[in-house]
């Protein structure tokens, strides 16, 4: 039930400042420095939810190994960005490295 409510305040919060801010228009105006590290927020979001996934999938300490598949298929999603900086191929080498290696490689 704690969690619950939890996630209740959690969306009523962010609801209330996303409605705020709809309703201020152009009259809500951010300092030039709020609006920088604003623009970094899903950046930093994303990298928090990805990089335990990767490097912990087990929720057993950190698994650095060549029977991590989550961690092959980022290795490889890495390269094929920096290389091509292409999303869509990203998505899609990352997606077939993992299911390769989690059935292929490892068998399971």
């Amino acid at each position: 039930m704690y969690y619950t409510w939890m996630i209740v305040g959690m969306a009523l919060i962010t609801v209330f400042i996303k409605a705020a801010i709809f309703m201020l228009g152009e009259r809500a105006a951010f300092p030039i420095w709020l609006k920088e590290a604003l623009a970094f927020v899903p950046v930093t979001v994303l990298t928090a939810i990805i990089v335990p996934m990767v490097l912990a999938p087990h929720n057993q300490g950190l698994e650095l190994s060549w029977r991590n598949p989550q961690l092959i298929a980022a290795i490889a999603a890495v390269l094929v960005c920096a290389a091509t900086r292409r999303q869509l191929l990203t998505i899609m080498v990352g997606l077939l490295v993992f299911f390769a290696w989690q059935f292929g490689v490892l068998g399971h």
